[in-house]
């Protein structure tokens, strides 16, 4: 256990008693509890394997890749259409965490080899993803925007990509990309502080 991890299972939300018993089964697979993106992360030699975290709906296990796993007892779960490598393992109650505590530990433990076999995902490549012609309007009037966005990692390009693309009104997608021009400018992804 990390004591900086403690906080956020003493938080007052629905999924207490559930993440206490994910906790202490993670535990139980000897890997290192960090305090990652504000949630407990569990890693193997500094590589991030599983992490906890808490929706209105449900609490959920997050294999970073899952896409990789045999996933023998069909439980892994694609989080949205988006998600390339990440899979979820889901839970509205406790009695489902206890049920599957021997399964949990298979499916942790299978990450862990996963991550050891150096195994990658080929990730759809930016390029593929649509841009907005508002978006790629915006590019070829200001090519020092172009610049530097096209200097931002992959992800940080889809990330933005997928912003603007999930609006539906030109309007909206033009306010999104006029407030993010200063953080593309700045090489910041849109997530980054």
């Amino acid at each position: 256990m990390n004591p900086s991890v403690d906080f956020y299972f003493k938080k007052n939300h629905a999924w207490q008693k559930e993440i206490k018993k994910m906790r202490e089964i993670v535990l139980g697979c000897h890997l290192t509890e960090e305090l990652k993106w504000g949630v407990p992360c569990y890693t193997f030699e500094k590589k991030n394997i599983v992490l906890i975290h808490v929706f209105k709906e449900y609490c959920a296990f997050l294999f970073f890749k899952g896409v990789l796993m045999k996933d023998p007892a069909k439980c892994l779960i694609q989080q949205t259409k988006n998600v390339q490598t990440a899979r979820q393992i889901r839970f509205t109650d406790l009695q489902q965490i206890e049920d599957k505590a021997a399964t949990l530990k298979k499916y942790i433990f299978e990450a862990v080899a996963v991550e050891e076999s150096g195994a990658r995902v080929t990730m759809k490549p930016t390029a593929a993803y649509t841009i907005p012609e508002e978006f790629e309007l915006a590019l070829k009037k200001n090519k020092a925007l172009k610049a530097a966005f096209e200097s931002l990692t992959p992800g940080r390009q889809r990330a933005y990509l997928l912003h603007f693309g999930s609006a539906k009104q030109s309007a909206t997608r033009l306010t999104r990309i006029e407030k993010v021009i200063p953080q593309i400018m700045a090489k910041k992804g849109l997530n980054d502080v």
